[in-house]
């Protein structure tokens, strides 16, 4: 453990430390030059001997520095002193991921969406920039007091499995809990394998377990590699049957059988809660879209008396539920309005149900009757002469 009274680089000054991990340990520092706070993530001493892996390190760091989106943690520099390799982050307060499904046991739908399309957004833009972030779990994902979550340690993951390819453990993948079943199986990463982790991810918020849970990790490459998750519904029946299809969608063994970018998921996660969450909403004064053309639409939290409204069928019915200290924020389902721009940059085709067949036939049917026209103009100026 380093002290916290280090000063790295002649620049940062180590305050306290943010937690511990597998590969590294977190602190909050001082920048003294710019006299801001950061949050600088320092290696293990047994990587950051190792030359090669400086050099890995040191490119994986500079292309996630190049990242620039509000859903990802930002990287402001990278170094190495004292036998340290450290990396410096902009310091995000808040809580981790993992920390809020520890506290709240699951989410429910209204909660975890909103996040998730966020957590999408940030790994979308990195996957159009080229980059898989391969250790994609709720210990990597940052939720501010306005609920805006990011995503940090792209890279970290990448460089060790490049020291260590022939390793299969925590060391390399970061997380068995929460790899793809190619990772399981050795293969390298892909945009398709983060779209998996976010399935985990996105499971372990609604249930509150991952789908599959061992001590060694080579029982989990196993479990997901061959096994299917038990459904959604019997751990949360407040999940309707459209969204456990779509989690088990991301889930799917095959990546061809998955969402082909995770901009795609967040899209349809983010139509699919508009959709659920349209009855119950309600524009508050702050957030009216003549003042605020970016703001969010509340969930209302006690609609006014009316007459019921009919749900989709298998749609459960929102239940109300004491409100603890991470619900302190309103949840909504209309995220920031960098997160609408990052999915409007890619084609949705694919989202859209058109029937193309049906689109044919009107296309013959209609081509048939210009080509009798000439027919008919024949016929009649005959009939008159």
């Amino acid at each position: 453990m380093t002290n916290p009274s280090t000063l790295l680089n002649n620049r940062y000054q180590l305050i306290e430390s943010l937690g511990v991990g597998g590969m590294a340990e977190v602190y909050r520092a001082r920048d003294l030059s710019l006299e801001r706070y950061v949050a600088i993530k320092i290696l293990r001493d047994e990587h950051a001997a190792e030359p090669e892996f400086q050099e890995r390190f040191r490119q994986e760091a500079k292309a996630a520095a190049n990242l620039s989106h509000p859903n990802i943690v930002t990287i402001h520099d990278f170094g190495f002193d004292k036998g340290q390799l450290f990396i410096v982050m902009e310091y995000v307060p808040g809580k981790m991921l993992k920390e809020m499904i520890n506290a709240l046991g699951r989410f429910t739908p209204e909660e975890a969406i909103p996040l998730m399309v966020q957590a999408c957004a940030g790994i979308g833009y990195a996957h159009r920039a080229g980059l898989v972030h391969c250790d994609v779990k709720p210990h990597n994902m940052l939720v501010t007091p306005d609920m805006r979550l990011k995503v940090g340690d792209f890279g970290i993951a990448r460089a060790l499995a490049t020291i260590h390819p022939d390793e299969h453990s925590e060391v390399v993948w970061g997380s068995p809990l929460y790899f793809s079943p190619e990772q399981a199986a050795g293969l390298a990463p892909t945009p398709a394998s983060d779209v998996y982790s976010l399935g985990v991810v996105l499971y372990e918020m609604l249930t509150g377990k991952t789908p599959f849970i061992a001590t060694r990790p080579e029982i989990l490459a196993e479990m997901h590699r061959e096994l299917i998750p038990r459904p959604l519904r019997e751990l949360n029946p407040a999940v309707s049957p459209a969204l456990e299809q779509i989690v088990l969608k991301t889930l799917s063994k095959e990546p061809s059988a998955r969402y082909r970018t995770a901009d795609q998921l967040g899209r349809v996660l983010l139509s699919f809660g508009n959709a659920q969450a349209a009855p119950a909403l309600q524009l508050t004064p702050e957030a009216s879209p003549s003042t605020h053309p970016g703001a969010a639409a509340t969930l209302q939290s006690n609609p006014p008396a009316a007459k019921p409204q009919s749900l989709p069928p298998g749609t459960s019915k929102p239940v109300s539920r004491p409100v603890t200290e991470p619900r302190s924020k309103p949840m909504n389902y209309h995220t920031p309005e960098q997160v609408s721009v990052t999915f409007s940059g890619e084609a949705a085709d694919s989202d859209l149900n058109i029937d193309w067949i049906a689109v044919l036939l009107g296309l013959l049917a209609m081509t048939a009757v210009l080509g009798l026209l000439p027919f008919w103009v024949y016929i009649i100026q005959l009939y008159n002469h």
